[in-house]
């Protein structure tokens, strides 16, 4: 057992948690905050979606825990983990999770996908009103989460996606992000990172989609663009999708402002229901500061819309996060970024397991656990 005093922590996240400042009143506090914490991140480890699941698995493996840390007083109530969380800064837990994924890999090249999703379960009504949203940056390269952040219930991603930029490593990336985040100074601010982007378009931004829409509809221009295709099967339909590219220095002189617009990009996708035979056909617009390279820009928009099954499938089907009720205060947000950190952890862990299963066997495995807490 911990002596009080004596750190015994080696874990790679909870290195990090020292910046995290305790908001209670030293000298009555009866559980450190490393170890609500360490509790709260092995019982989202171990499979527990809720504070009073997180209690239950951190009393049964108190023992264990007390390997790391002192817990002199044993474990906290659930309503200690719930009152902690909804008071903790989470700029605060933001910036020792920023500064342990720092830690695991200085920058991030590949696609970075920079994608918003709505805890649902943290809604006040019915209608869903109040219901926390985030915007997250998800590297594919490395398949972990880089950043996060809140975006204000009074305003958009638009204002939610420079405050996270600000936070990550971009160099040599390329991030790709959906028709909200199409902003001119949303393009430079990547620029100023010295990354590269491609952002979807729609109807936001004037005049831009339907120029890009009639450039590739005009059957000459259409022929002297460069184009590649690719055919998928599955799920009872056959996919066929068509990119075409090109360059984009006519455009500039009619929409001046978009930092290093160098390729136009049209994406059609035909989908084929082998059943019924019926046919949809869908057609998706961006621009990009990449080269007209249709391969590459292809693969990039495929890789940011694989961020949905990579990322927010796991968080709602494996972590059940729309499902949780917390919501009041910082707590939602807290445990979001929680969530993102057992997330990373359970990724970087070099078996093929499921993360369902890895979670399960972290619940009854001891050793595994541990391994787990020093990824």
């Amino acid at each position: 057992m911990v002596r009080k005093g004596e750190l015994a922590m080696t874990t790679s996240f909870l290195d990090h948690i020292g910046i995290v400042e305790d908001y209670r009143i030293p000298g009555m506090v009866t559980y450190p905050l490393s170890e609500i914490l360490l509790g709260t991140l092995v019982g989202l480890l171990c499979g527990a979606e809720d504070w009073e699941e997180i209690e239950l698995i951190c009393q049964e493996q108190l023992s264990w825990l007390q390997k790391f840390l002192p817990f002199e007083e044993g474990i906290p109530q659930a309503q200690t983990f719930r009152k902690v969380f909804r008071l903790l800064d989470p700029k605060a837990l933001e910036k020792a999770f920023a500064s342990w994924v720092s830690s695991l890999q200085r920058t991030f090249v590949g696609v970075i996908a920079v994608d918003g999703k709505t805890a649902r379960g943290s809604k006040h009504s019915a209608d869903g009103e109040g219901a926390l949203h985030v915007v997250s940056a998800y590297a594919h390269e490395a398949g972990i989460v880089i950043g996060q952040r809140a975006v204000d219930t009074k305003s958009n991603e638009i204002t939610a996606i420079p405050d996270l930029l600000d936070c990550l490593a971009l160099e040599g990336a390329i991030v790709t992000i959906d028709a909200m985040g199409c902003q001119k100074a949303i393009a430079s601010k990547i620029r100023d990172c010295n990354a590269d982007y491609i952002l979807a378009l729609k109807g936001n931004q004037g005049t831009l989609q339907d120029d890009v829409l009639a450039y590739f509809n005009d059957p000459v221009l259409k022929k002297a663009s460069s184009g590649v295709t690719a055919i998928d099967a599955g799920h009872g339909r056959i996919e066929e999708r068509i990119c075409r590219v090109a360059k984009a220095d006519w455009l500039q002189e009619l929409h001046e402002g978009w930092r290093d617009m160098n390729t136009l990009v049209q994406i059609e996708s035909r989908r084929t229901d082998k059943k019924t035979g019926a046919i949809s056909v869908e057609t998706r617009c961006y621009i990009s500061s990449l080269s007209p390279d249709p391969e590459n820009l292809m693969l990039g928009v495929r890789l940011h819309w694989g961020v949905e099954n990579c990322l927010h499938w796991q968080l709602d089907v494996t972590f059940r996060e729309d499902e949780n009720r917390t919501r009041k205060d910082n707590a939602a947000l807290n445990l979001v970024v929680m969530r993102h950190t057992a997330f990373n952890i359970l990724k970087r862990e070099p078996s093929k397991m499921a993360l369902k299963r890895k979670r399960l066997k972290a619940a009854i495995n001891q050793d595994f656990r541990a391994r787990l807490l020093a990824c």
